[in-house]
């Protein structure tokens, strides 16, 4: 009779004999108190295929007891990716990379094998969309080098796993997540079920080796993750590549077991792929020869442990309905909401009849409460349409009192402003070109 699954069995630790019960000693050895407690698990995975498998039963530690260690990491020899996944790949990890379709993924990843495999690597890049002509014509097209870069083209689960095993590569792509499939989830790839089986098998395969997986997913019209939110939960990394309405990409970490999601990957797609921007401070600001426009106030962002200096762009218009709205991608509409609602309460301006525009210069999106006084500048000089001087730039958090807080790392941000030209700094801090504190004492001083 078979075994149920999860059943307990004693399985020796010398020689991996099994049976139902404990001995003293095993009668296939011969060794003395070797028998261990052990489950059968029948969803394990072995190079003949999945059948059930004596494991040994999962024990408590005590955690004071491990020993710490730090991941060892691949470098993609990609900088700005390097940066984003924290200081490159780690080992035994899987990345999730998503964006819409026709962004750079796949140009990114055979950049990425190209540079691995120059380096002596074992690169093993699987494709369930692409033709392996297509992919070497990509790989041409970009003029590089596919020397040690292996290709299989399928959809099948065992034909990826059973290459794994007999190629055995440091580092594995999968583009994408979503068109693998295996029979024992049905047969129509894409579904709830079969990304997550599928996921976690090869994640399972990856957890056991020193590699990297990194798969390609789909997104929805929102830009989200397509398909079970769970996927997100499995692997270690969840990077997002997103772009601007110019040639310029942004690479983020939404999640990272590894390191830090603050940090910011910048690429210029180009005839010959991705480039990197490796001094992007000036980038998000407006070239302009003429006077600046009203509307408009520039500030200092952290983006990990490099500063960009950006453009916050607001417009204001009477309504066209009865009800206000704001239209921000850039800048979460709920802060510009109770940006706006602060500078009504406290300055008497009115927004309440008045639909509001907002945008961020280079197509960046921000994030941090730092920007919140240069956004309320911006607001009130679109709304009162009088310009903010040239060379000026505000940092601060604004609360609900209309009171303007410091922000970490201020030396930093005047530094890199004062670097670009700007003279006119500031913030709610001693030292500063003014010590502002409030809203209304900062709307004063800089439009008197």
């Amino acid at each position: 009779m078979a075994k149920k699954n999860g059943a307990v069995m004693w399985k020796c630790s010398k020689c991996s004999y099994s049976q139902g019960s404990w001995l003293g000693r095993c009668p296939e050895c011969g060794e003395w108190n070797t028998m261990e407690e052990s489950v059968i698990d029948s969803n394990a995975v072995t190079k003949a295929g999945r059948g059930s498998v004596v494991s040994q039963k999962a024990k408590p530690v005590p955690l004071s007891s491990v020993a710490s260690q730090e991941s060892p990491r691949i470098f993609t020899g990609i900088d700005e990716l390097d940066r984003v996944l924290g200081g490159g790949a780690a080992k035994r990890s899987a990345v999730l990379l998503g964006g819409e379709p026709g962004i750079g993924k796949s140009t990114l990843l055979i950049q990425m094998a190209s540079k691995l495999a120059s380096k002596k690597m074992k690169v093993l890049y699987v494709s369930g969309e692409e033709s392996a002509g297509q992919i070497k014509e990509r790989a041409e097209r970009l003029e590089l080098n596919t020397d040690g870069i292996e290709v299989l083209c399928t959809m099948r689960l065992e034909d990826i796993l059973s290459t794994l095993d007999e190629k055995n590569p440091v580092v594995t792509i999968i583009d994408s997540i979503q068109t693998v499939y295996t029979l024992e989830a049905g047969i129509v790839p894409g579904s709830v079920t079969q990304v997550k089986y599928c996921a976690n098998e090869l994640i399972s395969w990856v957890k056991e080796r020193d590699a990297v997986l990194i798969m390609t997913a789909h997104v929805t019209k929102e830009g989200t993750i397509a398909g079970p939110k769970t996927l997100e939960h499995m692997v270690d990394t969840v990077i997002s590549f997103e772009r601007n309405n110019d040639d310029v990409r942004f690479l983020h970490a939404q999640k990272n077991r590894f390191g830090s999601v603050d940090e910011l990957g910048i690429f210029n797609m180009t005839e010959k792929g991705l480039v990197p921007v490796l001094n992007p401070a000036t980038m998000f600001l407006t070239e302009r020869q003429e006077a600046q426009p009203s509307g408009v106030c520039c500030t200092a962002v952290f983006e990990g442990n490099r500063v960009f200096m950006v453009e916050i762009q607001a417009l204001t218009v009477p309504a066209k309905a009865s009800v206000n709205r704001v239209f921000s991608d850039k800048i979460d509409s709920a802060r510009v909401s109770r940006v706006a609602a602060i500078l009504e309460k406290r300055c008497g301006i009115v927004f309440s009849a008045q639909d509001i525009y907002i945008n961020v210069a280079g197509g960046i999106r921000l994030n941090e409460s730092a920007i919140d006084a240069a956004l309320a500048m911006a607001i009130y000089s679109a709304r009162t349409d009088i310009p903010i001087p040239v060379g000026t730039a505000v940092f601060g958090e604004l609360s609900l009192a209309g009171e303007i807080r410091t922000v970490p790392k201020l030396k930093q941000r005047a530094k890199t402003a004062e670097s670009l030209g700007f003279t006119k700094l500031y913030a709610p801090e001693a030292g500063s070109t003014k010590d502002i504190r409030d809203i209304r004492t900062l709307i004063k001083t800089i439009l008197k």
